[in-house]
Protein backbone atom coordinates (compact mmCIF):
# COMPACT_ATOMS: atom_id res chain seq x y z
CA UNK A 1 0.00 0.00 0.00
CA UNK A 2 1.33 3.43 -0.93
CA UNK A 3 1.48 5.90 1.92
CA UNK A 4 -0.38 9.12 1.20
CA UNK A 5 2.27 11.84 1.25
CA UNK A 6 -0.10 14.43 2.78
CA UNK A 7 -0.81 12.13 5.74
CA UNK A 8 2.89 11.31 6.05
CA UNK A 9 3.77 15.01 6.09
CA UNK A 10 1.11 15.66 8.73
CA UNK A 11 2.60 12.95 10.95
CA UNK A 12 6.10 14.39 10.60
CA UNK A 13 4.87 17.90 11.32
CA UNK A 14 2.98 16.69 14.40
CA UNK A 15 6.16 15.29 15.90
CA UNK A 16 8.20 18.34 14.95
CA UNK A 17 10.24 16.49 12.33
CA UNK A 18 9.25 18.64 9.39
CA UNK A 19 8.78 22.37 9.05
CA UNK A 20 6.57 23.54 6.22
CA UNK A 21 7.54 26.73 4.40
CA UNK A 22 6.79 28.05 0.92
CA UNK A 23 9.27 27.12 -1.79
CA UNK A 24 9.80 30.72 -2.81
CA UNK A 25 9.37 32.30 0.61
CA UNK A 26 13.05 33.03 1.04
CA UNK A 27 13.51 34.76 -2.30
CA UNK A 28 10.31 36.74 -1.81
CA UNK A 29 10.63 37.92 1.78
CA UNK A 30 14.18 37.66 3.09
CA UNK A 31 16.10 40.89 3.36
CA UNK A 32 19.30 39.14 2.22
CA UNK A 33 18.44 40.38 -1.27
CA UNK A 34 19.73 43.80 -0.15
CA UNK A 35 22.43 42.86 2.36
CA UNK A 36 25.24 40.30 2.74
CA UNK A 37 24.51 36.94 4.28
CA UNK A 38 24.85 36.97 8.05
CA UNK A 39 26.49 34.50 10.36
CA UNK A 40 23.37 32.53 11.28
CA UNK A 41 24.05 29.04 9.97
CA UNK A 42 20.34 28.24 10.13
CA UNK A 43 19.74 30.91 7.50
CA UNK A 44 19.80 29.22 4.05
CA UNK A 45 22.02 31.83 2.42
CA UNK A 46 24.46 31.98 5.33
CA UNK A 47 24.61 28.20 5.41
CA UNK A 48 25.43 27.74 1.72
CA UNK A 49 27.84 30.69 1.60
CA UNK A 50 29.69 29.41 4.67
CA UNK A 51 29.85 25.94 3.08
CA UNK A 52 31.22 27.56 -0.11
CA UNK A 53 28.49 26.02 -2.26
CA UNK A 54 27.40 29.46 -3.47
CA UNK A 55 28.94 32.89 -3.01
CA UNK A 56 28.00 36.53 -2.78
CA UNK A 57 28.55 38.89 -5.69
CA UNK A 58 31.38 41.43 -5.77
CA UNK A 59 29.12 43.93 -3.99
CA UNK A 60 28.96 41.61 -1.00
CA UNK A 61 25.28 40.80 -1.55
CA UNK A 62 23.74 37.43 -2.38
CA UNK A 63 20.88 38.70 -4.59
CA UNK A 64 18.51 35.75 -3.97
CA UNK A 65 16.04 36.89 -6.64
CA UNK A 66 18.57 36.58 -9.47
CA UNK A 67 18.07 33.57 -11.72
CA UNK A 68 20.48 30.61 -11.95
CA UNK A 69 22.30 30.03 -15.25
CA UNK A 70 23.43 26.63 -16.53
CA UNK A 71 27.10 27.44 -15.96
CA UNK A 72 26.37 28.63 -12.42
CA UNK A 73 24.38 25.48 -11.72
CA UNK A 74 27.26 23.36 -13.01
CA UNK A 75 29.62 24.99 -10.53
CA UNK A 76 27.14 24.57 -7.67
CA UNK A 77 26.69 20.87 -8.42
CA UNK A 78 30.45 20.25 -8.56
CA UNK A 79 30.96 21.98 -5.21
CA UNK A 80 27.95 20.38 -3.51
CA UNK A 81 28.62 16.78 -4.53
CA UNK A 82 32.37 17.02 -5.16
CA UNK A 83 31.81 15.68 -8.63
CA UNK A 84 35.41 16.44 -9.57
CA UNK A 85 36.40 13.50 -7.35
CA UNK A 86 34.39 10.98 -9.35
CA UNK A 87 36.34 8.68 -11.62
CA UNK A 88 34.47 9.80 -14.73
CA UNK A 89 35.50 13.41 -14.14
CA UNK A 90 39.18 12.47 -14.02
CA UNK A 91 39.40 11.28 -17.62
CA UNK A 92 41.86 13.44 -19.54
CA UNK A 93 40.04 13.89 -22.83
CA UNK A 94 37.87 16.99 -22.84
CA UNK A 95 34.34 16.93 -24.21
CA UNK A 96 34.04 19.34 -27.10
CA UNK A 97 31.50 22.05 -26.31
CA UNK A 98 31.21 24.60 -29.11
CA UNK A 99 29.91 27.47 -26.98
CA UNK A 100 32.20 27.01 -23.96
CA UNK A 101 35.83 27.93 -24.59
CA UNK A 102 38.70 26.75 -22.45
CA UNK A 103 38.89 30.33 -21.13
CA UNK A 104 35.36 30.23 -19.75
CA UNK A 105 35.41 30.65 -15.97
CA UNK A 106 33.24 27.56 -15.52
CA UNK A 107 35.00 25.42 -18.17
CA UNK A 108 36.31 22.82 -15.72
CA UNK A 109 32.99 22.55 -13.88
CA UNK A 110 31.06 22.21 -17.14
CA UNK A 111 33.45 19.48 -18.24
CA UNK A 112 32.90 17.72 -14.92
CA UNK A 113 29.09 17.73 -15.05
CA UNK A 114 29.18 16.53 -18.65
CA UNK A 115 31.63 13.72 -17.93
CA UNK A 116 29.71 12.53 -14.88
CA UNK A 117 26.37 12.71 -16.68
CA UNK A 118 24.88 15.13 -14.16
CA UNK A 119 24.17 17.60 -16.97
CA UNK A 120 24.04 17.18 -20.73
CA UNK A 121 24.64 19.39 -23.70
CA UNK A 122 22.20 20.14 -26.44
CA UNK A 123 22.24 19.01 -30.04
CA UNK A 124 25.27 20.26 -31.90
CA UNK A 125 27.55 20.02 -28.84
CA UNK A 126 26.17 23.18 -27.27
CA UNK A 127 25.83 23.82 -23.55
CA UNK A 128 24.19 27.29 -23.49
CA UNK A 129 26.11 28.34 -20.36
CA UNK A 130 24.22 31.62 -19.91
CA UNK A 131 20.74 30.13 -20.32
CA UNK A 132 18.59 30.38 -17.21
CA UNK A 133 17.29 27.09 -15.84
CA UNK A 134 13.72 26.39 -14.83
CA UNK A 135 12.88 24.98 -11.43
CA UNK A 136 12.16 21.59 -13.03
CA UNK A 137 15.57 21.57 -14.72
CA UNK A 138 17.46 22.65 -11.62
CA UNK A 139 15.70 20.12 -9.38
CA UNK A 140 16.17 17.33 -11.92
CA UNK A 141 19.88 18.09 -12.19
CA UNK A 142 20.18 18.23 -8.39
CA UNK A 143 18.43 14.85 -8.17
CA UNK A 144 20.71 13.43 -10.86
CA UNK A 145 23.75 14.35 -8.75
CA UNK A 146 22.14 13.22 -5.51
CA UNK A 147 21.09 9.86 -6.93
CA UNK A 148 17.60 9.22 -8.27
CA UNK A 149 15.45 6.66 -6.51
CA UNK A 150 13.93 4.10 -8.83
CA UNK A 151 10.31 4.85 -7.99
CA UNK A 152 7.69 3.15 -10.09
CA UNK A 153 5.54 5.39 -12.26
CA UNK A 154 2.58 4.66 -9.99
CA UNK A 155 4.54 5.76 -6.92
CA UNK A 156 5.80 8.90 -8.65
CA UNK A 157 2.26 9.86 -9.60
CA UNK A 158 1.07 9.24 -6.03
CA UNK A 159 3.85 11.39 -4.56
CA UNK A 160 3.21 14.28 -6.93
CA UNK A 161 -0.56 14.25 -6.39
CA UNK A 162 0.05 16.43 -3.34
CA UNK A 163 0.98 19.39 -5.55
CA UNK A 164 -1.72 21.47 -7.21
CA UNK A 165 0.31 22.09 -10.37
CA UNK A 166 1.70 18.54 -10.68
CA UNK A 167 0.30 18.26 -14.23
CA UNK A 168 2.70 20.99 -15.35
CA UNK A 169 5.75 19.01 -14.21
CA UNK A 170 7.57 17.86 -17.39
CA UNK A 171 7.50 14.10 -17.90
CA UNK A 172 11.31 13.83 -17.98
CA UNK A 173 11.60 15.45 -14.53
CA UNK A 174 8.77 13.75 -12.63
CA UNK A 175 10.82 10.94 -11.11
CA UNK A 176 13.59 13.36 -10.13
CA UNK A 177 11.19 15.83 -8.53
CA UNK A 178 9.46 12.99 -6.71
CA UNK A 179 12.88 12.11 -5.30
CA UNK A 180 13.72 15.58 -3.99
CA UNK A 181 10.17 15.97 -2.66
CA UNK A 182 10.35 12.67 -0.77
CA UNK A 183 13.77 13.58 0.63
CA UNK A 184 12.32 16.84 1.94
CA UNK A 185 14.54 19.14 -0.16
CA UNK A 186 11.59 21.08 -1.61
CA UNK A 187 8.25 22.26 -0.28
CA UNK A 188 5.18 23.73 -1.99
CA UNK A 189 4.13 27.36 -1.78
CA UNK A 190 1.03 28.28 0.27
CA UNK A 191 -1.20 27.33 -2.66
CA UNK A 192 0.38 23.88 -2.95
CA UNK A 193 2.33 24.65 -6.13
CA UNK A 194 5.91 23.75 -7.08
CA UNK A 195 6.00 26.11 -10.10
CA UNK A 196 8.26 23.78 -12.12
CA UNK A 197 8.29 25.94 -15.24
CA UNK A 198 9.37 29.16 -13.53
CA UNK A 199 13.08 30.11 -13.47
CA UNK A 200 15.05 28.86 -10.49
CA UNK A 201 16.20 31.74 -8.28
CA UNK A 202 19.40 31.84 -6.25
CA UNK A 203 17.36 32.13 -3.07
CA UNK A 204 15.33 29.01 -3.82
CA UNK A 205 18.48 27.12 -4.82
CA UNK A 206 20.00 28.13 -1.50
CA UNK A 207 16.99 26.65 0.30
CA UNK A 208 17.41 23.30 -1.49
CA UNK A 209 21.14 23.21 -0.76
CA UNK A 210 20.59 24.24 2.87
CA UNK A 211 18.23 21.32 3.38
CA UNK A 212 20.80 19.00 1.83
CA UNK A 213 23.51 20.33 4.15
CA UNK A 214 21.18 19.83 7.10
CA UNK A 215 20.61 16.23 5.98
CA UNK A 216 24.36 15.65 5.85
CA UNK A 217 24.71 17.09 9.36
CA UNK A 218 21.92 14.94 10.76
CA UNK A 219 22.95 11.84 8.83
CA UNK A 220 26.77 11.83 8.57
CA UNK A 221 26.67 8.69 6.44
CA UNK A 222 25.01 10.60 3.60
CA UNK A 223 27.57 10.13 0.79
CA UNK A 224 29.42 13.23 -0.34
CA UNK A 225 29.94 11.64 -3.74
CA UNK A 226 26.89 9.51 -4.52
CA UNK A 227 27.22 6.51 -6.77
CA UNK A 228 26.62 7.50 -10.41
CA UNK A 229 22.91 7.58 -11.10
CA UNK A 230 21.14 6.00 -14.02
CA UNK A 231 20.53 7.60 -17.38
CA UNK A 232 20.46 11.42 -17.30
CA UNK A 233 17.06 12.98 -16.79
CA UNK A 234 17.87 16.43 -18.12
CA UNK A 235 16.43 17.30 -21.54
CA UNK A 236 18.56 17.56 -24.64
Amino acid sequence: MILNMRNFTSILTLFGLLTIAPVSAYAQTNSAQTKPAGNDLYDPVSRVVTANLMSNFSDGKFHPQKMISRSELATIMVKTFRLDKQKAALQENAIVVADVSTNHQAFDDIQTVLKTGVMRGYRGNLFFPNQKVTRAEALAIFAQAYGIFQFSEETVNQILLDYQDQKSIPVWSRKAIATVATEGFIEPDPDGNLSPLLPMSRGDMAMVLSKYLQRRQEQPNTPLVPAPAGSPVTPR
